[in-house]
This record gives structure tokens, sequence and C-alpha cells, in this order.
């Protein structure tokens, strides 16, 4: 049978996401591909993981999410990434990032055999995992990859290279950042606006981009295009747990609303809304489907 789902081709790293009270699946990549899927997208993700019992928790995760696992590459050497997340006083999450993780090591021809194979609509990669060896598999799979380029910025401090960034967005068609990252873009790219959206649109004019996304937590998000701008206003969280991969569902809900063909200002509203959602929940994902019914429900049967 003709598998008509959207394809959607996600590049990066999958990760374990150490809380104080237990673990979870992470990365942005997978936030979002696992997003995707339940939303009833074909997503593959290209990344990689260890031989390790870290690693075989994340297959198995992987497969009851009903992900497809043949872009993960497995690694012998190197040990399945992993984060700890803190959390401040605040509420606000903190991540202890480690080094030479499997992710910073994706394979550059099995990345390239991916790519051909999915044939996506769309194309999502961020910034982490070009911090070492990864980033050549991620320029054999841009070359070989069809589809509209959505670069996830995602900044995250010591991880972060100017001449890297500058590439990162000359691939890109779509950019999405939050507010304190455009900012620090500005710095190291030396844009010279003192406004985000002076910012934004030199971002947009200089890098030929088809539009700027910005988040900006709970107070709301906007969008710049060549049309000019739209902007969706802060609404109050109620219930939250944490902030942890809000910003994974706002791209994954905006990456939808693209394939569907919404319009943007009905794009926004959605995804401030599911991300909002994600912050009533431990973690970036949910533990199991329903959590999505009612988001499917209001905007599939609606049109």
């Amino acid at each position: 049978m003709l598998d008509i789902r959207p394809r959607v081709l996600l590049f990066g790293e999958l990760l374990i996401d150490r809380f104080p009270d237990g673990e979870v699946l992470g990365g942005a990549p997978f936030n979002v591909a696992r997003h995707l899927c339940a939303f009833g997208c074909a997503p593959t993700l290209v990344t990689r993981i260890g031989l390790d019992e870290a690693g075989a928790r994340a297959l198995q995760v992987l497969e009851s999410s009903g992900l497809p696992t043949h872009g993960v590459q497995l690694d012998s050497v190197h040990p399945t990434g992993v984060v700890a997340v803190r959390f401040t006083s605040s509420g606000i999450h903190r991540f202890d990032i480690l080094p030479d993780q499997a992710y910073d090591h994706i394979h550059p021809r099995l990345a390239r055999i991916a790519a051909i194979a999915a044939q996506p609509a769309l194309v999502y990669f961020g910034t982490l995992a070009q911090r070492s060896d990864s980033h050549r598999a991620l320029r054999h799979m841009l070359r070989a990859a069809s589809g509209q380029r959505f670069f996830d910025v995602n900044l995250r401090s010591p991880w972060i290279y100017t001449k890297r960034l500058h590439w990162s967005l000359k691939q890109a068609d779509i950019v999405k950042a939050n507010d304190l990252e455009l900012n620090l873009m500005s710095q190291l790219l030396d844009l010279r606006e003192s406004s985000a959206e002076a910012q934004a649109e030199l971002l947009l004019r200089h890098y030929l981009l088809s539009g700027v996304l910005i988040t900006c937590g709970a107070g709301g998000a906007w969008w710049l295009d060549e049309s000019g701008w739209t902007k969706v206003p802060c609404a109050p969280l109620e219930n939250i747990c944490d902030t942890v991969g809000a910003g994974d569902a706002f791209s994954a809900v905006f990456m939808l609303g693209l394939l569907h063909e919404w319009s943007i200002p009905l794009t926004m509203q959605r995804a401030h809304h599911f991300a909002g959602a994600v912050c009533g929940i431990q973690g970036a994902v949910p533990e199991h489907n329903h959590f999505y019914g009612p988001f499917i429900s209001e905007w599939f049967s609606s049109g």
C-alpha cells in the first residue's frame, strides 16, 4: 500500500535526558519527530546511538512510539548521548551536555543513504549535533535531500560556533529561534541591529530566507516573511510542570502546518497552544498517544 503520509527528514541528537527523578528519551530532533509521528507524518530520524543499555532503551522507545529506526546508526565505540537536566528555584531548566557522544559521530554515507530513501517534503536540523564529526554527515545529507529546510537554531553553550551557524543559515529556508537566541545570533554574526524586528529582517534579507520564526516563551511568538509580520500574543499557562521541550513542540506543529498548508496565523495559534500543553507534562514528549487525541480531533476534523 502506498504511504501518502507527509515525509520529514530530521538530523541530529538522540539522547537520554536525566531528570532529578528519572530518565526520558530526548534531543530536539527526536522530540520533533515523536510529535510529527503522532500527528500522522512519516518522519525519518538520522542519528547515532551507542551499543549500550541506554541505546537499547532508546530503540525500544522509538519502536513503541511508532518511529522507524532505519535512520538510527549504532556505534560500538561512543556512548549514547546523555544530558543532565536541572531546575532552578524559578522552575527554569538547565542542561549539562556531555561531550563526545555517539550522535557526534553520525556516518556521512549512511546519512546520505537515509536522505535519498526518505524523499522528504521537509528537512529539519539544528546546531548541537554539528559540534563535532557529525557536521560532515549533515553536509552529505543536505546535498542528497529534497524538500524545504527548517533550521532550528537551538544554541547550547559552550557548543556555539559562529562559522557553523553562518553555514547553517545559508542552507536554510526557514529559521526558528527563541528571542534570546536571536539576540545572541545577532552578536555572533555582527548584525549591528538593536531591535529584534530589525535583526530578523536582516537575517531574512542576508540569507535569502523564506521566513524567520521567533518564539518568546509565555510571551507568544512571531513570524516574518516577505509579506510581513504575523504575531501570536501571549497566553497565560496553567498547571506548568516544566518547560522542557516547549520549543520543540512549537517547531513540530509549525512544520505540521507547513505540510498541511494551514495559514500562518492558524499555524502559529495551534503551535502556541500545543507548546503550552507540553509544559503541563514532565519532559518534552508524553508517555501515551492519547495526549495528542484532542489536538487531532480539533485540527483535522475542522480542516
